[in-house]
């Protein structure tokens, strides 16, 4: 039998607590993040644009835009807009270690595999978070593909609406 889309291979990882110098562990009771800040940085140079579909528990879907600009060593501007409305888009200054953060999972919340998923990037071996739903955030899984360092190409949430869904389709550089 096939697996069904969007998961095709899937083993569990064991993650032993790395040094405390590590720069993927930014504090206590947090897993490693899949990449540093330094990481994140070296691949977000000016004008990476990255595509990402949006799909509602409504049905309802939509492409975001997110841009960097005018990186330096500490973050960069992030531009981010829907496509049908790029008039209405925001900036925002992120720090790399902001963007790292977004990653640091709670160790007793979370379950970490590593699993190779086809998305219009292409077939691409991920690290997986899934975390699990507590009375503040609902259950989530992100899957983190280890040629692009940065967002996770595909992130899921499961709310009592239901599954809300963004998958990156495209990085690119202006």
């Amino acid at each position: 039998m096939a697996p069904p889309p969007g998961r095709l291979e899937a083993q569990n990882v064991r993650m032993s607590r790395p040094p405390e110098d590590d720069e993927h562990v930014l504090g206590p009771g947090l897993l490693p993040t899949p990449f540093t800040a330094a990481q994140i940085r070296a691949s977000s140079r000016d004008g990476k644009l990255i595509r990402l579909l949006v799909e509602s528990a409504d049905g309802t879907v939509v492409e975001r835009i997110n841009r960097f600009r005018d990186a330096d060593d500490e973050g960069a501007n992030l531009e981010q807009w829907l496509s049908d409305a790029p008039d209405d888009a925001t900036t925002r200054r992120v720090t790399w270690l902001e963007l790292q953060s977004h990653a640091a999972f709670p160790t007793e919340l979370t379950t970490v595999s590593t699993e190779v998923i086809e998305l219009p990037l292409g077939r691409l071996e991920c690290v997986r978070y899934d975390v699990i739903a507590t009375d503040a955030d609902p259950a989530a899984t992100f899957w983190f593909a280890l040629a692009h360092p940065g967002m996770p190409v595909r992130y899921q949430t499961v709310t009592a609406s239901g599954r809300i869904r963004t998958t990156v389709t495209a990085i690119t550089s202006d």
